[in-house]
């Protein structure tokens, strides 16, 4: 599970068509151009530009392990260039969370650029050619593409250059490049820093800014919103609400001008703004692609944010109190006791000092989720927003001092704010958990687990608003005022809402911190699978292929169902047992596929279906390498295929004249296609059922 509500789910594929419903294998979304960038005499930027039609995304070079299939190239081995690094990408990637891996992932829109640096060794001309592995996805489906050719013409250097460089030329500035197939180098970001620089080539003049651009500045703006909001509710803390008549009374003083007294708040305020920001600029500065990488998937930083939120979250129940070195605070009440603007400034320290073991929780998760996102200024931004949000309410009762008047009593309702953001600290803490064991290889929390823990959680919240549950530091409750009861009312809510996910109900409004279905443990009629019934269930455990699949112990089907993974092997079985063939073709990298997986296939009228059929299931971004008498010479590009993937994608392309993610046809024992056309994943439930009745119908004939 991965990050981020206010991340939206990135759909994946295009509806194109394979005679009027298909994907021809030649039509490629993505158009590359390719150039040299000349550094120096002995340097040079290979450029890679890529426009991208609109509605597909291509993926970033760097993506989370078990994500979907990366941008990657290869390079040739030659005497005549050294590769210099790893490959950059020279346009910002877009990072979203995309719910169907659980994982945020870096992708481009309209258009991309890479650049490869290279140090050149002859002083004759020559030429880089190599391959490119790469997938492209939008709304319903994914179309992977590989060993697609490059090709750059590169001048050589004077031989005096090449001289002059032999000579300061030392062993750290060349970096090792992994050698792929004994020929090819692979070319990939994982280790280094991403660097933001604009496209060599505009590839769409327009006034307007880019799409990628928009979304970016739209993610940025609703975060800064957020940022904003948060600040607010900090305002609603013991550390916080009680300072607020006094500072107002010492920024609006008797006897001044109200001119004099705003204009001190005023800086008050953007002091708070100043502090904060300087917090965030600092994590802004040292921001980096590996940094944000690193923060969002490792184990360490995880758990730190666990240990951070269990220390807060103890603290809010009671248990400690949290506070900077007295000496601090009384050092700088000292310093703004001096009056003036110097004297608003040090009161701003001074709050923010005093405050800490309040805000403290409000900070650490705006500069975590700010830390994982794709902008620098996410950091910077928001920490300014914050502290914007904190010194609004000073700035509205020094324009109106006789609010502070009307402003509730401080009394046990600040103790219950402390407490409400206990108990939301100890439910959030459990995403980061989750992560630390996820990268760990700790299979420790199912899905129903893990929501046993977030219901309990929950309704200990609910139970307490109610006042059936009272800590030490609690004033009595009498009654319940009219907004707490409407709080109790939405968190019991949300506590049946979560209950069903015990037995396998999505829970598709928080997706974004909960385990995805696949490991769910149990569900209400099969045991296994959600949404099935105990016929279904029936029907799918007596599926009968013929003896072990090929490829069985590391590729699955999902739901319990069997198959092969092998379209000779499958076709041999399906003429054996006198049943229709589903050839499934697909991806571990592909989005969309996980999506028909979860939704379309998960229907128990679909599960019922597919158990009559022998189903081939093609993986077309497998790695594993297969024996030298099972490669495969592509009759499209004349190239050879050696992996399972690239022998499957060359199968696809050239047999189904398509190369689209997911693709299903219908055929017989023999190949034949039971259906001429096949059905993309972009289908409904309801056309994918038909598709399957209709393929059972003619093959009775």
């Amino acid at each position: 599970m991965k990050k981020q509500n206010i991340f939206a789910f990135i759909g994946l594929f295009i509806c194109l068509f394979l005679g009027t419903n298909g994907l021809k294998a030649q039509e490629n979304p993505v158009k590359w151009a390719f150039s040299v960038e000349r550094i120096s005499e002995t340097e040079a930027n290979l450029v890679f530009q890529a426009s991208i039609d609109r509605k597909f995304h291509l993926y970033s070079v760097n993506v989370p392990k078990d994500g979907p299939l990366p941008t990657t190239f290869m390079f040739p081995k030659s005497k005549d260039f050294t590769l210099v690094g790893k490959i950059q990408e020279a346009t910002k990637p877009e990072e979203h969370f995309d719910e169907s891996f659980e994982m945020k992932i870096k992708s481009f829109e309209r258009s991309a650029t890479f650049k490869q640096k290279i140090k050149i060794n002859t002083d004759k001309d020559f030429k880089v050619a190599g391959t490119m592995d790469y997938m492209t996805c939008s709304g319903t489906s994914c179309i992977p593409f590989s060993d697609i050719d490059f090709n750059f013409d590169v001048k050589g250097a004077s031989k005096e250059a090449l001289a002059a460089a032999e000579k300061q030329t030392t062993a750290t500035e060349t970096a090792p490049v992994e050698q792929k197939n004994e020929s090819m180098e692979t070319a990939v970001e994982s280790d280094v820093e991403e660097f933001v620089a604009e496209p060599t080539v505009t590839i769409e003049a327009s006034a307007l800014p880019s799409p990628e651009k928009r979304q970016a500045e739209a993610s940025l703006l609703m975060f800064i919103l957020i940022a904003l909001a948060t600040g607010l509710a900090a305002v609603a803390t013991p550390c916080v609400f009680p300072m607020i008549p006094m500072t107002v009374s010492f920024l609006v003083r008797p006897g001044e001008k109200h001119s004099a007294g705003i204009m001190k708040t005023l800086v008050f305020v953007l002091s708070i703004a100043f502090i904060y920001g300087a917090i965030g600029l600092i994590v802004a500065l040292t921001k980096s692609a590996e940094f944000t990488s690193i923060i969002s998937t490792h184990w360490i930083p995880n758990l730190i944010f666990v240990l951070l939120f269990l220390f807060f979250a103890f603290s809010f129940f009671g248990a400690y109190e949290i506070a900077l070195p007295s000496s601090f605070a009384t050092k700088l009440d000292a310093q703004a006791d001096k009056g003036g603007y110097v004297g608003s400034f040090f009161m701003a320290a001074a709050l923010a000092v005093v405050s800490f073991s309040c805000t403290g929780p409000f900070v650490a998760t705006l500069l975590i989720e700010a830390a994982q996102g794709a902008s620098m200024m996410k950091p910077l931004f928001g920490m300014v927003a914050f502290g914007l949000g904190l010194g609004l309410p000073f700035i509205v009762l020094a324009v109106f001092p006789s609010l502070t008047k009307k402003m509730p009593r401080s009394g046990g309702w600040l103790n219950a704010v402390k407490v409400v953001f206990a108990f939301l600290l100890l439910a959030f803490s459990m995403k980061y958990l989750y992560n630390a064991t996820l990268d760990l290889g700790w299979d420790i929390f199912s899905r129903e687990s893990y929501l046993a823990i977030w219901i309990v959680i929950w309704a200990m919240l609910g139970l307490y608003l109610i006042g059936a549950i009272k800590f030490s530091h609690d004033s009595d409750l009498p009654y319940m005022g009219v907004f707490r009861t409407f709080l109790a009312i939405a968190v019991f809510s949300f506590v049946v809402y979560l209950i069903p996910g015990l037995f396998g109900a999505p829970l598709k409004a928080v997706a974004a911190f909960i385990p995805d279905p696949t490991k769910q443990e149990f569900t209400i009629g099969s045991g296994t699978t959600a949404g099935q019934t105990a016929s279904v269930n029936e029907a799918v455990a007596k599926m009968e292929i013929c003896g072990t699949a090929k490829y069985a112990d590391f590729l699955h089907l999902p739901h319990g169902l069997k198959g092969y993974f092998d379209y000779k092997e499958g076709l041999a079985c399906a003429k054996e047992q006198g049943k229709p063939v589903l050839v499934d073709f697909k991806g571990h990298g592909c989005s969309a596929c996980k999506v028909m997986d979860a939704t379309v296939w998960a229907d128990p009228e679909v599960l019922e279906l597919l158990s009559q059929y022998i189903i081939i299931a093609l993986y077309v971004d497998e790695q594993k390498e297969l024996n030298e008498n099972e490669w495969v010479v592509s009759t499209l590009d004349g190239k050879t295929k050696k992996t399972i993937g690239k022998i499957n994608l060359d199968f696809e392309a050239t047999k189904y004249k398509t190369n689209a993610l997911p693709y299903y046809f219908i055929e017989d024992a023999d190949g034949n296609a039971l259906r001429a056309k096949g059905l993309g994943g972009n289908a409904t439930k309801a056309e994918f059922i038909e598709y399957l009745k209709e393929g059972l119908a003619k093959f009775k004939k």
